[in-house]
């Protein structure tokens, strides 16, 4: 089949789109204003519309909770963003909401991996950012509550655990929801002096670690209850993705020698297998776990997290160019689509969530680097982003990259991830340095306030 004739089709990326002007330290200044301001207008929507509750629907100016009862979802995830920029007013109304008006004594089934990043990592970086203790008691009521989560015969992770009495069920769960909990819990263990919230999540990271095949790659999806792979694609994007990140992420923050080991083998392994140059571009595709024969060529908004963690862990020369893929798939459309398959030259998925992983990457690669290039980048994405997802309200998610038409979605995550990462690659370095803070996968800075071992 030709080319063209495919649905959303486009020319194959060659390398980022050519950005001319520079971004000195003055204009950078200005671009931080602006980032500044569109996060207040996104959060003013919410709070006009949406006070109290988890989550803002745009278009549509109706709040929507997650669960029967609020969890506070965008407050806690906004929180730290807010301190960083330097917006008192806000922080300080949006931590007495938090600690006033957040209770977790609730008959309630949570999704356990995202409470644990979006919530149990919100408010221990509010708590270190603030030093406000109530935020570090609802930390430690919290992780209290999702610890029966573990409690599997494997020691992997269920996916759902009810917050009053400790049920869990879900044996459904993949490499990323058992392996991105370590930043967290580890943080509270050394906050709370209590070592059963780091043993926990360590072992639910060595376990799945523990089940990668002979090529040292794991696959896309394990049975909780008995350790067995139920889908066994490997790569680096959902499903997949912050496993990778948390190996590399918790040697940086604990200094634990096993999780450095851990990272050697398998980047090492998924530096082996993933890659695939296509029209002299670098992309990372799919492939089988156990045999590393190339199973698919998607790329897209998740997988776009991995050049700045190569950057992060040294490997520059691989980051600049699969940054430069990814930049070049953002320019298709002017804005980035959820997959993208570079070998077909088609968007497989056309909606974009807001997503930030892109800019993260840009951060890392302009933080670690000091390329000029990186800055003039973070400016097209941020006037694309403006551009195309700035609502009356608020931010709104698109359904289709290729028509701009909008979706009535706004995660929390925006808040907590892309307008801090847009901030911090144009703010002052000492807003925040990616050398001494370690972010979890959802932005939250922690710090180590503990010896190293």
């Amino acid at each position: 089949m030709l080319v063209s004739a495919l649905p959303f089709a486009a020319a194959a990326p060659q390398g980022p789109a050519p950005v001319t002007e520079a971004v000195d330290d003055a204009a950078a200044a200005r671009l931080a204003e602006r980032v500044r301001a569109e996060f207040l207008h996104a959060w003013s929507g919410y709070r006009r519309y949406a006070w109290g509750h988890d989550a803002l629907r745009p278009l549509s100016r109706t709040p929507r909770d997650w669960y029967r009862q609020s969890l506070l979802m965008t407050p806690v995830d906004a929180l730290d963003t807010m301190i960083l920029m330097g917006l008192e007013e806000q922080a300080r109304e949006t931590r007495e909401l938090i600690a006033t008006g957040l209770s977790f004594d609730q008959d309630t089934d949570v999704k356990h991996f995202e409470i644990v990043i979006r919530l149990l990592g919100g408010l221990l970086s509010g708590y270190q950012l603030s030093g406000d203790e109530r935020l570090l008691k609802l930390a430690e009521d919290l992780g209290t509550r999702l610890l029966p989560a573990f409690a599997s015969p494997t020691g992997l992770p269920y996916v759902y655990v009810n917050l009053r009495s400790g049920k869990t069920h879900g044996d459904d769960s993949n490499p990323a929801e058992a392996g991105t909990l370590l930043l967290e819990y580890g943080t509270l263990s050394k906050l709370s002096g209590k070592p059963v919230f780091y043993e926990r999540a360590k072992r639910a990271l060595v376990e799945t670690y523990r089940r990668r095949s002979r090529l040292d790659l794991v696959g896309e999806r394990f049975d909780v209850t008995t350790g067995r792979w139920t889908s066994t694609r490997s790569h680096v994007g959902a499903r997949i993705d912050s496993y990778y990140e948390y190996l590399w992420k918790c040697w940086r923050l604990f200094a634990d020698p096993q999780c450095l080991a851990m990272w050697k083998r398998s980047s090492a392994a998924a530096n082996r297998y993933y890659p695939e140059e296509v029209d002299g571009a670098l992309w990372y595709g799919q492939v089988e776990m156990s045999t590393g024969r190339r199973t698919g060529s998607e790329y897209g908004a998740l997988e776009a997290f991995y050049p700045g963690l190569l950057a992060y862990s040294g490997d520059l020369e691989r980051a600049r160019r699969l940054q430069a893929s990814s930049f070049a798939m953002w320019n298709l459309h002017g804005i980035e689509p959820q997959a993208y398959d570079y070998r077909r030259r088609r968007i497989t998925q056309p909606g974009y969530a807001l997503r930030p992983e892109i800019v993260e990457s840009t951060w890392y690669l302009y933080r670690l680097t000091g390329e000029a290039q990186y800055r003039a980048m973070g400016r097209k994405l941020f006037e694309d982003f403006v551009r195309y997802c700035r609502t009356e309200t608020a931010y709104a998610a698109l359904a289709d990259v290729t028509t701009k038409a909008q979706a009535d979605d706004m995660e929390s995550f925006v808040m907590a991830e892309t307008f801090k990462y847009f901030y911090l690659l144009f703010a002052p370095p000492a807003t925040l340095d990616p050398r001494q803070v370690v972010l979890n996968t959802e932005a939250h800075p922690l710090r180590r306030t503990w010896p190293a071992k």
